[in-house]
């Protein structure tokens, strides 16, 4: 071969020839129908239109198989390029090696300095962390190119030398008979819409590579997550627990008293774990506060088969009382519990029927937490200072008992010797932390992953009285200052001013600006968002806000930011949604650390509106196979009911706006809620004062007074402002030595189709085509 064979662009060796029948060795394999120049031309005009008209192919970071980039756990020998974060691992980075060099082995040694970067570019698009725009993968049920996008330039230049190499990077005739000659028509299949995109000018845009892999933060600073979809049709699902037990099982509670169990596959056995609604007081009005609200399961589950549940119960004489008992589960079936082992550790009066507290935890010193509400009403009006700075009193505590044996007064606990006021003759010894209104929801911190930093913090939302809402870290002996205080603030001048008060203030409050009836979350400390590791996620039950806070290791101190769900370009993954059910009432963490919330549209305990989903970050995910689980299987006896989704993925709405009408604008929805300065409402399993409740029809009853028909935020006396729900396909012919690699490297991935786009032919015809493609649109 002669030099100017080699800037013609024949670069083939003359000694070795494809062979005519090629097989694929891309990570994804390409099988779709031949298409012939003229077709690829049509649908070049097709996809034009429809990014210009609904704008469905956005570029946000995402690999071929549809999914975030990550960061390679180990060094990237060939596609070097990608190895801080793309969308490779080692072994396909070796396979993609492997097909380079298959590919060189036809190329005369003498083309292999002019063309080998080309080639290794062109073949490392699939490590890029844009690799779905640049194969217009990022929607799953169109067809992928053959090759990536190449800028004008670029593809110019890498026909001109080395065009040769089509036939050895696709083996799509047609695109090899017309566009191997044809300069013009080669780089019009390779061109991409949005060129900001097209590669190699993606890798230096600075606004795209910005923080690229960081969580995405729109211009006011929200951060973007992404939701799936889990369950639904609940009654106020109250809480969501595993048994660490290694089955991945997940028991999900709801409000009148029932527990379902949901297995590792998304499906719920079709009878429940466990079915107490005889026993539960609660009522259909909006915002009933009463009922089934906690459960735990003890941490020597798998030997002892011993949980723990919270409820409202009404005994013989009428009198409202909490209950905290112990349950065993079915020697017969380990998906059911047995009722008949029901045994009474504490009863609380409840002077109102607000302020129920509800949250059961077991901390990692293997001691039970028991977080109490202060009575109810309004401001704690009981005794000279209240129930929560009253030491002898119950209700308004965070109470710490062993669960594993009897005291030597009879009760049916012991109470660990080193409870803070246990030798305190004017306090009760259950006693470890006061000073709390009504916790919602509580967490233990598992720690950092690595360090295990902040491994065992209880953290708990504390629900304020007319201003405030707060969040706290819970430690021994702790004075959290109700009544005295509210947030950071005085609630009760008197007692604020006392020297002797000495209270722990939050670690965040924020105003009834922004909220108005916090529900406390968790610490996430999965593994499939590496990018949300540390944050604290939770939210507020009467306006949806969803939010986060994140500690400054110098100072100590957190800071908030929101949470915004539903951003199109964002979330345009598939099976993510971008909205939920406004009324947050509690938050979940699985048995591999990944986080859930559970919200319901109409927030009544017999309403099956409820439904849970489940976090994710769409900029950055952890690397295949880093998070995969093996549950223990559990024979089930019950019959499995399929998961069927109720909400419209961020794709499916996409492609429903293409085919119902031109959209005008990229799809945001569920995005922050607006900020309520209107009167608030009260919740399901709400924290704050009702002093009225109202049945939705029903008449008075008893001492509870009438209620409003919105939910009433938990002590509150105004109402609530309602708030809007919130690769592929390149072919060459491998040595036999090598086959058995990459047939099995691309076995393990899905087919795809071929090439989809096309080249112009003349501009008379592309006109008649796109003035077709319009009026049939």
């Amino acid at each position: 071969m002669n030099n100017s064979n080699l800037q013609g662009g024949h670069i083939l060796s003359a000694l070795k020839k494809p062979p005519e029948k090629k097989t694929t060795v891309s990570s994804l394999k390409s099988n779709g129908p031949w298409i012939s120049c003229s077709s690829l031309n049509f649908l070049i005009g097709v996809s034009f239109i429809v990014l210009g008209q609904g704008k469905l192919l956005l570029g946000h970071p995402q690999c071929l198989d549809y999914g975030p980039p990550f960061q390679p756990p180990f060094h990237l020998e060939f596609c070097s390029a990608y190895e801080t974060f793309g969308c490779c691992d080692q072994d396909k980075d070796n396979t993609i090696a492997a097909r380079y060099w298959e590919i060189m082995d036809y190329i005369d040694p003498q083309a292999h300095k002019l063309c080998g970067g080309y080639i290794k570019d062109i073949v490392c698009q699939e490590c890029s962390p844009y690799a779905a725009h640049l194969y217009d993968a990022e929607n799953s049920q169109m067809p992928l190119r053959n090759l990536p996008g190449l800028c004008s330039d670029y593809c110019s230049e890498f026909h001109l030398y080395c065009r040769s190499a089509i036939t050895l990077l696709t083996d799509d005739k047609h695109i090899q008979e017309c566009c191997e000659r044809n300069k013009t028509r080669f780089c019009n299949l390779l061109n991409i819409q949005d060129q900001d995109y097209c590669f190699p000018d993606v890798l230096k845009n600075t606004d795209l590579n910005h923080k690229l892999g960081s969580v995405v933060e729109d211009k006011k600073g929200c951060l973007q997550l992404c939701l799936i979809e889990v369950a639904n049709g609940l009654r106020n699902p109250v809480l969501m627990v595993h048994a660490n037990d290694n089955t991945h099982r997940m028991f999900v509670a709801e409000q009148v008293g029932i527990i379902w169990v949901y297995l590792p596959d998304g499906s719920r056995l079709e009878e429940p774990f466990l079915d107490i609604k005889n026993l539960v007081l609660t009522t259909p009005w909006l915002g009933d506060e009463r009922g089934f609200l906690g459960m735990a399961f003890h941490p020597k589950y798998k030997d002892n088969g011993k949980f723990y549940i919270y409820y409202s119960y009404q005994d013989k004489k009428k009198v409202e009382k909490i209950r905290i008992s112990e349950l065993r589960v079915s020697i017969s079936d380990l998906n059911k519990a047995d009722a008949s082992t029901e045994r009474s550790l504490l009863e609380i009066e409840e002077p109102a029927a607000n302020h129920n507290g509800g949250q059961i935890l077991f901390g990692l010193d293997g001691y039970m937490y028991l977080f109490t509400g202060d009575g109810g009403k309004a401001g704690d009006p009981f005794g000279k200072f209240g129930n929560a700075q009253n030491k002898s009193s119950l209700l308004g505590k965070v109470l710490r008992i062993n669960v594993d044996g009897r005291s030597s007064v009879g009760k049916p606990y012991r109470i660990p010797l080193d409870n803070p006021f246990a030798s305190d003759p004017k306090a009760l010894p259950e006693v470890y932390a006061y000073g709390v209104r009504n916790m919602w929801r509580c967490s233990v911190d598992r720690g950092d992953p690595l360090t295990h930093k902040g491994r065992g913090r209880i953290f708990c939302g504390d629900v304020g009285q007319n201003k405030f809402e707060e969040v706290d870290i819970i430690v021994k002996g702790g004075n959290y200052g109700w009544r005295a205080k509210e947030g950071f603030e005085c609630y009760d001048i008197k007692l604020c001013q006392n020297s002797s008060l000495d209270d722990i203030p939050p670690i965040f409050a924020y105003s009834h600006s922004v909220g108005k009836s916090v529900t406390g979350g968790y610490v996430y400390r999965g593994c499939q968002s590496p990018n949300l590791n540390g944050l604290y996620i939770f939210g507020d039950f009467m306006n949806g806000r969803l939010m986060a806070l994140q500690e400054d290791e110098r100072t100590n101190k957190w800071k908030k930011q929101d949470i915004c769900i539903g951003s199109t370009k964002a979330c345009a993954f598939p099976g993510l949604i971008s909205s939920y059910s406004k009324y947050i009432i509690s938050f979940a963490e699985d048995e591999a650390g990944e986080l859930y919330f559970m919200a319901t549209s109409y927030p009544s305990a017999f309403a099956p509106h409820g439904s849970i989903y489940k976090f994710v970050d769409p900029a950055r995910r952890a690397p295949p196979g880093k998070c995969k689980q093996k549950p223990v299987p559990v024979k089930t006896k019950s019959k499995r009911i399929p998961f069927t989704p109720r909400t419209k993925t961020v794709p499916e709405l996409l492609k429903e706006r293409l085919t119902t009408q031109p959209p005008k604008t990229a799809f945001n929805a569920t995005e922050l809620p607006p900020t309520s300065s209107t009167p608030k409402s009260k919740k399901p399993v709400s924290h704050k004062d009702p002093t009225q409740h109202k049945p939705a029809k029903p008449p008075r009853s008893g001492k509870k007074q009438q209620m409003a028909q919105l939910p009433k935020a938990r002590g509150s006396t105004t109402k609530a402002q309602k708030v809007p729900h919130v690769s592929k396909a390149v072919t060459i012919s491998p040595p036999k030595k090598k086959g058995s690699q990459l047939t099995r490297a691309k076995s393990k991935l899905p087919q795809v189709p071929k090439l989809r786009s096309a080249t112009k032919e003349t501009a008379q015809k592309k006109k008649r085509k796109q003035a077709s493609l319009r009026s049939t649109i």
